[in-house]
């Protein structure tokens, strides 16, 4: 069996056209960036938050490798995009020599990362979720048209700057947004984001550790 890397996972020519083609539709669909820039920011941060809290180096790339390829299902379609990405990452990852546990823990995340459905079953799955829906920035706008934005555009497009901070020794993980609520209200943020952040609480509970969330310098909740 093979050791294989985020970069094998990264580099590797099929995930990237199932990724790009996935934002393409999403894109159709009017549905903010979920492509390689997302894919890579997520696997990046759950690396870092694995890291930080005392995992392995071989859990936190096993963390990354899921974070990348955790939307990849949307290639297929938006709805249930967490199972479906699921399996094409087992068919990609036993083609790529990886051993079944550790693909068991890969698509474990990925399956579980959507609030819909997902819940934080292991260390990797609650690092996806944390990474993925801390992603708030106004680079994710796909759409030109500003008199066309719907909420989740507005909402974006108002997060000037989101940093995701992990502090070990207070066991605390924090997401810091500055938000300018000229664009979007803050009530708006918390229309279509109350039921992740609440996912985000369980996630850094499942690490042992609590959420905070910072709006604009200001504690949330």
């Amino acid at each position: 069996m093979a050791r294989i890397t985020l970069d094998d996972v990264r580099t590797n020519e099929t995930v990237r056209i199932y990724i790009q083609q996935a934002n393409q539709m999403l894109y159709a669909m009017g549905y903010t960036e979920h492509g390689l820039r997302h894919a890579g920011l997520v696997a990046n941060n759950a690396r870092r938050l694995c890291l930080k809290l005392g995992y392995t180096e071989r859990q936190a790339e096993l963390a990354a490798i899921a974070g990348f390829l955790h939307d990849i299902g949307n290639v297929v379609n938006r709805e249930h995009h967490a199972q479906t990405g699921a399996m094409i990452a087992f068919h990609l990852l036993t083609q790529m020599g990886m051993p079944p546990d550790e693909i068991a823990i890969i698509i474990s995340a990925i399956g579980n990362h959507e609030e819909t459905t997902g819940y934080p079953v292991n260390y990797a799955a609650s690092a996806v979720i944390l990474a993925d829906k801390s992603d708030v920035h106004f680079s994710r706008v796909q759409n030109p048209n500003y008199g066309e934005f719907d909420i989740h555009d507005r909402v974006n497009f108002a997060t000037q700057r989101s940093r995701l901070r992990v502090m070990p020794k207070e066991r605390l993980i924090e997401l810091s947004l500055e938000i300018d609520v000229s664009v979007a209200s803050l009530m708006e943020y918390f229309e279509i984001f109350l039921e992740r952040m609440v996912m985000c609480r369980r996630a850094a509970e499942a690490l042992e550790c609590q959420f905070h969330l910072m709006i604009n310098g200001a504690p949330i909740g």
